[in-house]
């Protein structure tokens, strides 16, 4: 892996003043579940060569680096399933960044102490169900012993901090949103719940019909855990409450009912190379031709990502009563 170079702290501002010092980058778009609002059952894949190489994703970890960003999170798919997937997360861990990661869960019984060791700060993990009938409906897995025996693991490793990331949907698991907050109280870890984000083609369930609103979470909380707002705030757009008699975090993304646009500092980049300037829009900038094209040409890869800052949509618009504006699934876009 390449040495590390000066940063330019300033680099990367878009059009509306907004500087992104945060960078979500997928280095798969395989996982070994299949959850209904991610992906479809029967998914196909990338072929090898429309991927990016481990050595190719650390070129664009160390050009947003050396650009001012301060934090990568690896996604996927399920990023630990890559093979070869630690010496990537070896090599980010040497650079002036605050490496995050989301997962699954399934991987952590065996990798939890050496991501720890490997310099990972913060884990996010999806946990959308404690039911174990229920789990295997949402994530198409029969695994959720693993997930928890996973947590446990995180948690022995000694990471800064855990958080669960729960997507929350009328009549599939929105009567569990107090089970999963007395499970984040019980077990000092974090948690975020999360509006369903419409990409990708679902036949599972009408998105329409499930969608559960941040606030209508909030009331449920509400019900036994009075919230605090806070003003703590990390690299994402999750917005966070405390509770009196506990340190867990419970936070709210809300793409639908509290747009957080007009704060974004972030940008995502596929494992195809695609540099995705907003979520919910197609801008983007294809990264792998000007790698490919250009070996070893790091000042372009850096030149790249920095002219792609005027192509940074101001919002995106999301409409449940349409049929997907992106036909992308999340795997796909790096979750």
């Amino acid at each position: 892996m390449t040495t590390p170079t000066e940063t330019q702290p300033n680099a990367l501002i878009d059009d509306f003043g907004r500087r992104v010092d945060y960078v979500r980058l997928s280095v798969t778009d395989r996982c070994d579940f299949r959850c209904v609002y991610c992906m479809s059952e029967n998914m196909e894949f990338l072929p090898k060569p429309q991927v990016l190489t481990l050595e190719e994703l650390y070129q664009v970890a160390e050009s947003f680096s050396s650009l001012g960003v301060k934090k990568i999170r690896l996604t996927g798919g399920e990023p630990l399933v890559r093979r070869g997937v630690m010496e990537l997360i070896r090599a980010i861990g040497k650079l002036p960044v605050d490496q995050v990661i989301t997962t699954n869960g399934s991987q952590l019984t065996r990798l939890a102490g050496q991501l720890r060791d490997a310099g990972v700060s913060r884990l996010n993990i999806s946990l959308d169900s404690l039911q174990a009938d229920r789990f295997h409906r949402l994530t198409r897995s029969d695994r959720l012993q693993q997930v928890l025996d996973g947590i446990d693991a995180a948690r022995e490793a000694g990471f800064e901090r855990i958080k669960l990331n729960a997507v929350i949907m009328k009549g599939r698991n929105d009567d569990e949103v107090l089970d999963l907050v007395e499970y984040a109280r019980d077990n000092a870890l974090d948690i975020s719940f999360i509006e369903e984000m419409p990409l990708g083609g679902i036949t599972e369930h009408d998105r329409a019909e499930a969608y559960c609103s941040s606030d209508e979470v909030m009331a449920l909380i509400e019900q036994r855990h009075p919230l605090i707002a806070t003003t703590e705030r990390t690299a994402g757009p999750s917005r966070y409450y405390r509770m009196s008699d506990s340190d867990s975090r419970i936070g709210f993304i809300s793409p639908h009912s509290h747009n957080f646009c007009s704060e974004c500092n972030r940008v995502r980049v596929t494992v195809e190379g695609r540099l995705l300037l907003c979520l919910g829009n197609e801008h983007s900038v294809d990264l792998r031709q000007v790698m490919r094209a250009n070996p070893g040409n790091a000042e372009l890869l850096r030149q790249t990502i920095i002219d792609s800052m005027a192509l940074k949509p101001e919002r995106h618009w999301f409409d449940l009563d349409e049929e997907p504006q992106i036909l992308r699934f999340m795997n796909m876009t790096g979750g």
